[in-house]
């Protein structure tokens, strides 16, 4: 049984077909690549699942539950993870602060008890503050964790945006361009960060990604959009060596030799 699933997912703007008939299955704790030119409709289909816009036709599907009629804090709720193409910053909190906010996120806690200090809201703070410690060491940003994230590099900070979203404990993370605005050192420490989480944590990973080092070296399965329906799929080797893959980024001459 799939664990998650896009089942002829259609996004439509005013008329247009951002998204077409487009489905995938993804597998519990794998590390999927999402992949096309400028323009095929990649971020459209991840706020389609994130709920950030609706779907005109299709189902998303986490394991036996439906979202796509949710709202985007209970797509969340139920498991499923969301980093953005620019990072979403607290730019006058400490890195830190940033990290601990994924984990109020899935926090109960009543106004009371937040006023006053109760000894389990202090003691949820301190699990909290541990976690985030703990990513931090992760994703290298131990000797930043007090800096202002105003102040620092956006590779820095996507490092961070990405933390953060672990600190929910999703159970599908889907990350839009993470190694974007790195240098090769850092898109490699965020490779290796993410196979540790998908093998140690059994997070389920969907990741759009034009460094094409960077997703034929990480993703286990590869999907290809271009101008909104998907045209290929398969292991990084397979879609290398498709036609159709080398047309849709090289054009029509390319495709044919």
């Amino acid at each position: 049984m799939t664990f998650f699933g896009i089942d002829n997912a259609t996004v439509t703007y005013r008329g247009l077909r951002a998204v077409s008939n487009v489905s995938l299955a993804v597998g519990e704790g794998r590390i999927h690549g999402l992949i096309g030119p400028n323009g095929a409709g990649k971020t459209s289909l991840l706020n389609a699942v994130s709920g950030l816009v609706p779907l005109a036709a299709g189902r998303i599907l986490l394991q036996d539950c439906e979202l796509q009629n949710m709202p985007a804090h209970r797509v969340a709720a139920s498991g499923v993870g969301r980093t953005f193409q620019h990072a979403e910053i607290f730019s006058d909190c400490t890195v830190l602060e940033n990290v601990m906010v994924g984990g109020y996120a899935r926090r109960r806690s009543n106004i009371l008890g937040d006023v006053i200090g109760t000894r389990r809201k202090n003691a949820a703070e301190r699990e909290v503050r541990r976690e985030a410690e703990e990513l931090l060491a992760t994703f290298g940003l131990r000797d930043v964790r007090d800096a202002i994230a105003g102040d620092l590099p956006f590779g820095i900070l996507k490092k961070a945006d990405l933390a953060r979203a672990l600190m929910a404990r999703p159970r599908v993370l889907m990350l839009d361009e993470p190694s974007s605005g790195m240098n090769n050192v850092e898109a490699q420490e965020v490779i290796a960060a993410c196979r540790r989480i998908a093998g140690e944590s059994g997070v389920t990973l969907l990741i759009i990604e034009h460094n094409m080092r960077v997703i034929m070296d990480l993703a286990e399965v590869i999907h290809v959009l271009d101008h909104g329906e998907k045209i290929a799929e398969g292991s990084p080797a397979e879609v290398q060596k498709n036609a159709l893959v080398i047309e849709a980024y090289l054009g029509r001459r390319a495709g044919h030799a």
